[in-house]
C-alpha cells in the first residue's frame, strides 16, 4: 500500500500516462482515416433519434443506425409540424428516406470547416430527408428520464431556452442576435456548461447532502453519480465530461486521503479523456475548458485572493491568457474588456440565474421570476455589447502558439516579466507582421448564389470589397420563421480578420440587389467601413448605411475606376462596373450588367483586362459573344452557388466562353478564387469545397 502511495504521489507515472495517452491521440486521429458504413446510393437508414432541433419549417437532426448521420428534413405545413412535435422524442428508433451527400469543406479561407467538424464527431454524411417515419416509439430508461427533463424545461415558456442552455448544454435555441452579444461581451463561455457550472453544481448537492446528515465520502459518491447522470443529460459534451471526471478524480483523491498534485489529477484526467475519444481534443468546447483549466491549475497560488471580485479579475485575467491561443487560431479577436464584463456577468449568471434555473427545473412556477433576471441579462448585454476594445489575432502558425503558452507558463512559474515582455511583443508583430507583404491580393470569395470581391493592396494599404452577397429571402408564414438567423457576411468578417483586417477603406455596392448587397448592413455593422459608392438609385441602402459610414457618389483612384454612371431604369443594368488596374493586370468587375450595357462599354473605352468576372453570376442575360471578344479577356471569374435554382451559369455563356478560348472558374466547383498579384507575377489559388 505504501508502494502505491508513493507511485500516486510520483510525478513520472502521469507524465507517462500522457505521453501514451498523446501517442495514442496521434495514431487514431492522424494515421487512420475512417471510412462511412454507408455509401451515396444508400437512400433508407433505419436507427435511433439522438439528437433533434426544430426551427421555423426546418427539422435537423441525427440518427445513428450503423453510424451518426446529420439529416435535415422540411415541414410541408405547420399541421404537419405540429406532428412531429408531438412524436418525436429522444431514442425512439425512426426510419428516414432521402438522399444522403458529403458534407464541404469550408470554401472562404480560415474559416469553420464544417466537414472537419462532423468528421471528428463521427460524422461521414448528411441526409436530406423526404419521408421520415416512426417505427418504434419505446426509448430505454436513460432517454425516457431524459425526454422527462426536456418535458419539464419546456412547461417553462419563458424561459425553456436558456433552461435548454443551461442544464442541457444547448444553445440552439437562445436568439442568434442575443448570442452575438455574448459573444462581442467575450462572456459566451458562461452558457457553455463547464466547469464553473459544474462546481456551482456539485457544490449545491454536497450542501443539501451535509443538511441531511449524509456522511462524508457517501456525500462524495452520490454526488458523482449526480454529476454522471447530468452528463449524459448534456449527450457527454466534451467540455462537462472533462470537468465531471476531474471533480470525480479530486473526490477520490479526498476520499482515500492520497493527497496527489492537483495537476497531477489533471494530466491524469486528460488522458483519460484522449483514451476514451482521442478526437475530444478537436472539439473546441473542450479545447477552452481543458487549457483554461490547467491555467488557473498552475497559477493557483497568484488567484487566491479574499476579496471576491479582486480573485474573479485574476481569475478571467489568467482565463484569458490561457485561451488566447484557441481565439486566435478559431476567431481572430478578443475582447479586451471581456474582463471587467466578466465582473458584472459573472455573479449574475453564476449566484441568480444559473441556481434559479436549477430551482426552475423542480418548480416551473418560478418560469417568471427566472424570466425577470434573463430579461436584464439580455438589457445588458445589449447595452454593453456596444462598447469593447476588441485586440485582431492574425492567423499564424501553431509554432507561434506553442512558444507563446512556452512563455505563459515561464512568466507565471518566475514571475519575470521580461516572459510578458516577450508575449506582447509576439502578439504585437503577429497583429501587424501582414503590413510587411507587399504582394496584392484579390479575392473573389464564394457567397453562394451573390457576388463578393475583396481587393487587398500591398502592405494592407487599401482594403477595397465589391458587393457582400446576401440571401434571397421569400415570404414565409409564421409557422416557417426560424429563430436562428444566419448571415453569410460573417464568414467574410472572420476572414477579414484572420487577415489582421478590420477597416475597409471602400465598399463598393453595384446595385440594390439582395445577392449583391444583402450584407452590406451587416458589413458596416462589424467592420470599420469609411467609404461607401452606392448606384444613385440604391436609396434605401444609402439611408440604412449612412449613420455608420460616409456614402460617397464618386470614387476613382490611380488603380481603380468606375465605368457605368447611365441610369438604364432597371437595376441590374444600372450596377456599378469596376475596372482595376494592379501592377498592369486589369479586372473588370460587371456586376449585373446586362448585354445591352456590355456593348455600349465598348463605344466609351477601349478595354483590354486580362481577367472579367462576369456578369449576373454567368446568366445568358449577359457575356455577349462579340463583347468578349472585342476585349480580348482570357481569363473569367463566374460567381454562382451550388444547385442554384436559376441553373447559372447559362449552357450559352459556358459555350461562348469555349469558343472564344477563355479560361474560366465557377465558384460553384472552385470555391473561393484568389489572385495573388506582385512584381514577379500572378498566381491563382483557389479554396474548393
Amino acid at each position: 500500500m505504501l508502494k502505491l502511495r508513493k507511485t500516486l504521489l510520483c510525478n513520472y507515472p502521469y507524465y507517462l500516462i500522457l505521453l501514451i495517452a498523446l501517442l495514442t491521440f496521434l495514431i487514431r486521429t492522424v494515421f487512420i482515416t475512417y471510412e462511412s458504413k454507408y455509401n451515396l446510393d444508400t437512400t433508407l437508414i433505419t436507427g435511433k433519434l439522438i439528437k433533434y432541433n426544430i426551427d421555423g419549417d426546418k427539422l435537423s437532426f441525427v440518427i445513428k443506425g450503423k453510424e451518426k448521420v446529420q439529416s435535415t428534413y422540411y415541414f410541408a405545413s405547420e399541421e404537419e409540424k405540429s406532428i412531429y412535435q408531438d412524436k418525436l422524442k429522444l431514442g425512439i428508433t425512426i426510419k428516414v428516406e432521402g438522399e444522403l451527400s458529403k458534407p464541404l469543406n469550408n470554401t472562404i479561407p480560415n474559416t469553420f470547416n464544417y466537414r472537419k467538424y462532423l468528421y471528428n464527431h463521427q460524422i461521414y454524411y448528411l441526409m436530406s430527408a423526404d419521408k421520415i417515419d416512426i417505427t418504434n416509439e419505446k426509448e430505454n430508461i436513460f432517454y425516457q428520464i431524459k425526454n422527462l427533463v426536456i418535458k419539464r424545461i419546456a412547461e417553462s415558456p419563458k424561459t425553456f431556452k436558456y433552461l435548454k442552455a443551461f442544464i442541457l448544454g444547448d444553445i440552439s435555441e437562445v436568439n442568434s442576435e442575443v448570442y452575438k452579444d455574448y459573444q462581442t461581451l467575450g462572456v459566451s463561455h458562461l452558457f457553455a456548461i463547464s466547469g464553473m457550472n459544474i462546481t456551482l453544481f456539485a457544490t449545491i448537492i454536497l450542501f443539501i447532502l451535509k443538511k441531511i446528515k449524509i456522511p462524508e465520502n457517501p456525500r462524495y459518491i452520490i454526488t458523482i453519480l449526480f454529476l454522471f447522470f447530468h452528463l449524459f443529460l448534456t449527450a457527454f459534451s466534451p467540455s462537462v465530461f472533462r470537468a465531471t471526471l476531474f471533480f470525480a478524480f479530486l473526490s477520490i483523491d479526498k476520499i482515500f486521503y492520497t493527497h496527489i498534485k492537483t495537476l497531477n489529477i489533471y494530466l491524469f484526467t486528460l488522458a483519460i479523456l484522449i483514451f476514451i475519444n482521442p478526437f475530444i481534443l478537436y472539439d473546441i468546447g473542450a479545447e477552452y475548458s481543458l487549457i483554461t483549466s490547467l491555467g488557473l491549475i498552475l497559477a493557483s497560488d497568484k488567484i487566491n485572493d479574499k476579496v471576491y471580485l479582486k480573485n474573479l479579475f485574476k481569475v478571467s485575467f489568467v482565463a484569458l491568457l490561457f485561451s488566447l491561443g484557441i481565439t486566435g487560431i478559431n476567431f481572430y479577436e478578443i475582447n479586451i474588456l471581456s474582463l471587467l464584463n466578466n465582473l458584472i456577468f459573472v455573479p449574475l449568471v453564476s449566484f441568480i440565474i444559473y441556481p434559479l434555473s436549477l430551482l426552475t427545473l423542480l418548480l416551473p412556477f418560478l418560469d417568471s421570476v427566472l424570466n425577470f433576471f434573463i430579461v436584464i441579462l439580455e438589457f445588458l448585454s445589449t447595452l454593453f455589447s456596444k462598447f469593447s476594445l476588441n485586440l485582431l489575432i492574425p492567423k499564424t502558425s501553431y509554432v507561434f502558439w506553442f512558444v507563446y503558452y512556452l512563455f505563459l507558463i515561464l512568466f507565471i512559474k518566475t514571475n519575470r516579466k521580461f516572459y510578458l515582455l516577450l508575449i506582447v511583443l509576439m502578439l504585437a508583430f503577429n497583429r501587424f507582421k501582414n503590413h510587411l507583404d507587399s504582394t496584392n491580393y484579390v479575392y473573389f470569395l464564394n457567397v453562394g448564389q451573390g457576388d463578393s470581391a475583396v481587393i487587398i493592396t500591398s502592405h494592407q494599404k487599401e482594403v477595397i470589397m465589391i458587393d457582400t452577397g446576401g440571401k434571397l429571402e421569400y415570404e414565409k408564414e409564421v409557422w416557417q420563421e426560424k429563430d436562428t438567423t444566419y448571415q453569410i457576411s460573417d464568414n467574410t468578417i472572420i476572414f477579414l480578420k484572420s487577415l489582421g483586417i478590420n477597416k475597409i477603406n471602400l465598399l463598393i455596392i453595384t446595385h440594390g440587389d439582395e445577392d449583391h448587397a444583402g450584407e452590406a448592413l451587416n458589413i458596416v455593422k462589424n467592420l470599420n467601413v469609411k467609404k461607401v459608392y452606392l448606384n444613385y438609385h440604391d436609396n434605401y441602402l444609402e439611408s440604412l448605411i449612412r449613420s455608420n459610414s460616409k456614402v460617397v457618389t464618386n470614387y476613382e483612384s490611380d488603380y481603380l475606376k468606375i465605368l457605368n454612371y447611365q441610369d438604364y431604369h432597371n437595376e441590374n443594368a444600372n450596377s456599378l462596373i469596376t475596372y482595376l488596374d494592379i501592377l498592369d493586370y486589369q479586372m473588370l468587375f460587371m456586376g449585373d450588367a446586362s448585354k445591352t450595357q456590355e456593348l455600349n462599354l465598348l463605344t466609351k473605352y477601349d478595354l483590354k483586362p486580362d481577367l472579367i468576372k462576369l456578369g449576373h453570376h454567368g446568366s445568358k442575360t449577359s457575356s455577349d459573344y462579340n463583347f468578349l471578344k472585342a476585349i480580348e479577356v482570357k481569363n473569367a471569374i463566374i460567381s454562382a452557388g451550388r444547385n442554384n435554382r436559376y441553373n447559372h451559369p447559362s449552357k450559352e455563356t459556358l459555350e461562348t466562353l469555349k469558343s472564344l478560348n477563355i479560361n474560366y472558374y465557377n465558384t460553384q466547383t472552385s470555391g473561393t478564387i484568389l489572385f495573388k498579384i506582385n512584381k514577379k507575377g500572378v498566381n491563382i489559388l483557389t479554396f474548393s469545397p
